[in-house]
This record gives structure tokens, C-alpha cells and sequence, in this order.
């Protein structure tokens, strides 16, 4: 099965995630932040959301990961678990319509996504980063952003790793992608701004 593999081989990514993370990661512009929230209220627009904290945050997870036990996997902490509470309370605030949200399999994810509580969370597996050579579920997930057109917003809540390929850069832990669909973009659509991690 390809599904007990995936954990090992994203640990073994860490020291580079956490590499790239420390070099390019992009400041946060307020502009950004307003275009961004801008663009979901409006509708027909994707917010990629990174799970909230969950230490030590560079990826991977420990020996022994499954699936199916959370015990297994690195989770959400209290910052975490807060961060996730003010997503949701902000899209509140804001007046996003979400009409639907998708989380990965992965614990620290579901959590994320039922924490916000904005919607009923769907799981799926192509909110997983690719770890073969072939990006199945890469192209999964680029047809899932470029074909949404609304009314409201999709939330997906994913990995560092899966956003990267959809915005050309690794998020911190909590931030927000805001994505407009575009079936001609390679990656599935055009970046319209971020909202950075709750405080």
C-alpha cells in the first residue's frame, strides 16, 4: 500500500522544508491580507489553509505513523488548536461564505478543519503531498481548485508540502493561500494573497 509510506518519506523532507522555509518564505503585506479577504468574500475563490501548530513544525511525522490513530501522528498543540478557533471566527467576522471544506486524512488537518467549524469536513487523500515521481495527486488537487466556481468559498486544509506545487512557496503553519480559479494556469489558479497564521 502506498498510503504507509507517505509519512516516512515527508520526514525524511524535514531538515529541507525547514531549509526552504527559513530562506523563502515571503513576508506577509497587508495588501495581501486585504486583497486576499477581499476575494473570499466576494465568492468563487479557494482559501488553502496549512494546518495549525503542531510541533516541532517542519514536517514529517514520528515513527510509526497510521492513519488510523491520531496517537500516531504529530497533532495539533494549544497554539494549534487556538489558531484554528480564530480562522473560523475570522471567516465569521469577515463574512466568508465557505460552501465547503476538504481536509487531508491526517489528523492535524481534520482537526484544523472541525476546530474553524465553518462546515462538515470532508476528508480527502489528494490534500496529501505526492511523494512518487508522478504528481497524481497533485493534478487531483489542481483540477479541484481550477474547476470551483462557488457560489461561496472552498477551505482546503492541507500540508505545507501540497501547497507549495498550487502557490510556488511553503506557508507557515496556520496562514492562509487565497487562490482565484484558473483552468489556463499550470497551477490551477492565480495567487490573489495571503492571510498570515492568527496571533
Amino acid at each position: 500500500m502506498i498510503a504507509p509510506r507517505i509519512p516516512r518519506q515527508v520526514g525524511q523532507l524535514a531538515p529541507s522544508v525547514l531549509a526552504i522555509l527559513l530562506i523563502v518564505t515571503p513576508g506577509l503585506a497587508a495588501d495581501d491580507s486585504n486583497e486576499a479577504w477581499a476575494a473570499l468574500v466576494k465568492g468563487g475563490h479557494v482559501a488553502v489553509i496549512r494546518h495549525g501548530n503542531a510541533p516541532p513544525g517542519y514536517g514529517g511525522d514520528p515513527p510509526g505513523f497510521r492513519f488510523d490513530d491520531c496517537k500516531t501522528q504529530r497533532n495539533l498543540d494549544d497554539m494549534g488548536r487556538e489558531q484554528a478557533r480564530a480562522l473560523g471566527e475570522a471567516f465569521r467576522k469577515h463574512g466568508v461564505r465557505v460552501d465547503r471544506i476538504m481536509a487531508s486524512p491526517v489528523c492535524r488537518c481534520q482537526e484544523t478543519g472541525q476546530l474553524m467549524a465553518v462546515g462538515s469536513v470532508e476528508t480527502s487523500w489528494d490534500l496529501l503531498p505526492d511523494t512518487g515521481p508522478s504528481p497524481v495527486r497533485f493534478l487531483a488537487l489542481k483540477e479541484m481548485v481550477s474547476s470551483w466556481r462557488g457560489p461561496g468559498t472552498l477551505v482546503l486544509v492541507t500540508h505545507a508540502l501540497t501547497v507549495n506545487p498550487l502557490a510556488g512557496f511553503l506557508p507557515s503553519q496556520a496562514e492562509t493561500v487565497v487562490l482565484q480559479p484558473a483552468p489556463d494556469n499550470p497551477r490551477g489558479g492565480s495567487l490573489v494573497g495571503r492571510i498570515a497564521p492568527p496571533q
